[in-house]
This record gives C-alpha cells, sequence and structure tokens, in this order.
C-alpha cells in the first residue's frame, strides 16, 4: 500500500480490525512434514513442507527468522515453528533458521542453553546468508526473506547483502521489526507499550540492545547491522506488519515509509490492538490474521 498524504504528511493507513484484515485461504487444513537439516556451514535449518493437494504449482520459499533481541530465540519457540508450521498448513514452503544468537547484554561469557558459543554481527548475518543460499539452490520459484522482531532486521540485513552478491529474494516479509539504530521515543500513547515493557522496551533498553548486538558504536552504522536509513532502491517487494500498541513501532513505520520513497512495492498493515510479538502466542487473533495476510501476500502477489 502506497502512504497517502494528510496535511503534507506521509502517512499509512489506520490500524485495522484484526476480523477485518483476516483472510480466508483456499486450503488451510494441509498436513504438514518438518525436516531438520543443515546448511554447508553447518548451521542448522528446519524445512516446513505442506503435503501437496492437486496440480497446484508451488510458490517460493519463505526463509522465516525468529525474533528475540539477538540474544535469545531458537527454532522451537512459537515464534518460528508455529508460525511456519501453520504458512505450511496455508500451502507454503517454509525454512526456519538456528542462527548464532549474541551475549545477553553484560553477560558476554554466556552461551547457550545448547552451550553453543555466541556471537555478535556479523555472525548471526553470515549464519543466514549461508541457509539463504542453501535454501536458494532448491527453491525454483525463488525465496522470500523474512522474521519478525529482531528477525525482521536481520531478513531486512540479508536482502541487501543477498542483492549485493546477486543473489536478490523476490520478497520480503517484516513483522514488528525494528531497523534502525537507535529507537526514538513515540509521543503517540497508543502507539507505547504497557507493563513490564515500559521498561523492558524503554528507549534506554532497546539502544541498548542494538548496541549490544553490533559491538560497537562504529557498527552501529553499518548498513547491515541496521538498515534503516540507508539506500533501499534495490529493495524487493515487501509485506510489513506491524502491531498498534509498540515501542518498536515507529522504526517499522518508518522503513515502510523510506522503502515506499525508494519506490518499493509496500503493502502496509498495522494490527488494531495488537502487541510486540503476538507471533509467540498462537492462540491469539493477531496470530491468525498475520499468518493469513503472510500467506494471501506470499502465494497471491
Amino acid at each position: 500500500m502506497q502512504p497517502s498524504s494528510q496535511d503534507g504528511h506521509p502517512r499509512f493507513a489506520t490500524p485495522i480490525p484484526l476480523k477485518q484484515a483476516t483472510l480466508r485461504l483456499r486450503s488451510p487444513a494441509r498436513t504438514v512434514s518438518a525436516t531438520d537439516v543443515s546448511s554447508h556451514d553447518l548451521v542448522p535449518v528446519r524445512w516446513y513442507e505442506p503435503t501437496p493437494i492437486g496440480p497446484t504449482a508451488a510458490g517460493p520459499t519463505l526463509l522465516w527468522l525468529h525474533g528475540g533481541g539477538f540474544f535469545r530465540g531458537g527454532l522451537d519457540q512459537p515464534e518460528a515453528h508455529a508460525v511456519a508450521q501453520s504458512l505450511a498448513r496455508h500451502g507454503m514452503t517454509v525454512a526456519t533458521v538456528d542462527y548464532r544468537l549474541a551475549p545477553p547484554p553484560g553477560l558476554s561469557w554466556m552461551k547457550t542453553r545448547a552451550g553453543l558459543s555466541r556471537g555478535r554481527f556479523p555472525l548471526p548475518l553470515n549464519d543466514v546468508l549461508a541457509a539463504y543460499r542453501k535454501v536458494r539452490a532448491r527453491s525454483p520459484q525463488g525465496v522470500i526473506l523474512g522474521g519478525a522482531s529482531a528477525g525482521a532486521c536481520l531478513a531486512a540485513a540479508a536482502t541487501l547483502r543477498a542483492t549485493d552478491e546477486g543473489l536478490p529474494p523476490v520478497g520480503a516479509v517484516l513483522a514488528f521489526g525494528f531497523f534502525h539504530a537507535r529507537h526514538q521515543r513515540t509521543d503517540d500513547v497508543q502507539q507505547r507499550a504497557r507493563g513490564h515493557r515500559r521498561i523492558t522496551h524503554s528507549v534506554w533498553g532497546l539502544n541498548a540492545m542494538n548496541r549490544n548486538y553490533a559491538g560497537s558504536e562504529a557498527v552501529l552504522a553499518n548498513r547491515f547491522a541496521f538498515p534503516g536509513g540507508h539506500d533501499l532502491h534495490r529493495f524487493p517487494r515487501t509485506l510489513s506488519i506491524n502491531a498498534e500498541k509498540d515501542n518498536m513501532r515507529a522504526s517499522g513505520d518508518t522503513f515502510a515509509l523510506e522503502l515506499s520513497t525508494y519506490g518499493v512495492d509496500v503493502q502496509h498493515h498495522v494490527l488494531q490492538g495488537t502487541h510486540h510479538a503476538f507471533l509467540n502466542r498462537p492462540g491469539h487473533d493477531a496470530f491468525a490474521t498475520a499468518v493469513s495476510l503472510i500467506a494471501k501476500w506470499s502465494l497471491c502477489g
């Protein structure tokens, strides 16, 4: 959706009710097979493939990246597994990536629960690119790069790097992501987080999270660390889905506007009444709404 102009200020659509946004697709009840494999660089990848129904043509593969502030999360969290499984039931082939995680802020010595070492930028992005090359090699219809929260930032960064390498994805799906090195406090009360997230998602906390992932102040300006504010003219068509009541929404809205300014085909949605990370809650209406939007956009163009 292109931004409209009102009083000289570009704006995107106002938040839409969940039931209004939910789209009905033809075959949401397919069975799904999930397979764990590794790329040539030993990056764990999990494939979700729907059981074919009739002679329908296969669409692009979605390479989906979980969030978690760059320092937590994995293949089994709902934002990875439940999202991929649900999209596969809609007929999509999906791959998820267990990319390396940065250490928690202030705990650089800490390993993952599995005892694996951690790594800051660019190591998580390198893992995503290794997985992307593998997925692209077996996806004749191309690959859509997508993710949620920190995973959306990684997906956008991987889109830029893959395009620079001559391996452009055919699309991008970005859910409640943040794309700028420094967060801005919103003046809109409706966009602000509630409860404990007023602290954990404060501007100070979010900036510290970004700095922890980057590893240094200098890296914050790297377009492959945080693509927001950089040249985006080669970006592919993009679906952007934001939560209405989310302290990170300002970055997502701004990034969608930046893409549109560069002439990118952007479809931008803000889901009414939703909070950050709603894709970690498969039982909520917002989860089903977002899955429907992603499947419709990916399969139907």
